[in-house]
């Protein structure tokens, strides 16, 4: 089933869709840094394109105004909420099944789409992971959020049954596309995908599985290739320079917590 936006599980533990953000004050047609609580840490946006998501080796937030803000909708600060808007096809990859690529260039910083799917519980993450066999595509993508406090932020979303485009973006261990946790109307993220360089039309649209990519070191649960609980790792085809050789692997949701 096809689904701009992400939606609430089976499980029903996290709603997505719900409005659990303030909204900010400002007046005007388009916030600015200095007067927008949105933007308290800085700007996010040159027009559509996502400015510099790294200071100190870390990845600032990025919180766009939502529903309760009294700007308008042509705010600056509203790029992901308004979706999709590059022409996107989807094709076959040599090799891997689906890929995905733009049918224009993408400037570096552009918005390409997001990972939308069902939005679960952690519980149940783990029940689907564990239910599927050797040979079933993985979809379910679980995003950790390291806080200046030691705590870690989880997200799980699968679009293994509702989701979008995003669900055929391969791995690349070179990718060019970053993935950025953007909040809008609801503390839940919106996993949306965005181009770490200029690319050209026609070319394969990857991103890095693993999180490594625009991470600092250590901050990624992947494990070295083995054959724990579910057999052995699937091979990349990425065929990169760098490549691993192996498709990024979590075990984490198969351990005792």
């Amino acid at each position: 089933q096809y689904s701009a936006d992400s939606v609430a599980g089976a499980d029903g533990e996290v709603d997505p869709t719900e409005i659990t953000l303030p909204g900010c004050s400002c007046g005007t047609s388009s916030c600015v840094a200095a007067a927008c609580p949105c933007l308290c840490r800085g700007d996010n946006y040159s027009g559509s394109r996502l400015l510099a998501t790294e200071r100190g080796g870390f990845s600032r937030p990025v919180f766009e105004c939502g529903a309760l803000c009294r700007c308008s909708d042509s705010c600056r600060n509203r790029v992901v909420q308004r979706g999709l808007r590059l022409r996107l096809q989807v094709f076959r990859a040599r090799g891997k099944g689906w890929g995905l690529r733009a049918l224009e260039p993408v400037p570096r910083g552009g918005f390409v789409c997001e990972y939308a799917g069902e939005v679960l519980g952690r519980a149940e993450a783990r029940r689907r992971m564990e239910a599927q066999g050797p040979e079933d595509p993985n979809y379910i993508l679980a995003l950790r959020e390291h806080l200046h406090d030691g705590r870690v932020l989880e997200t799980f979303v699968d679009p293994t049954r509702v989701g979008n485009v995003g669900r055929f973006l391969n791995h690349s261990c070179e990718p060019n596309l970053v993935m950025v946790p953007v909040r809008v109307h609801s503390v839940v993220p919106r996993l949306a995908l965005f181009a770490a360089a200029d690319i050209p039309a026609g070319e394969e649209l990857c991103y890095d599985y693993s999180g490594r990519f625009h991470n600092s070191p250590g901050t990624s649960r992947e494990h070295k290739p083995s054959e724990e609980n579910k057999g052995p790792r699937k091979p990349c085809y990425c065929g990169s320079r760098t490549c691993a050789s192996f498709l990024p692997w979590d075990s984490s949701l198969f351990s005792t917590p």
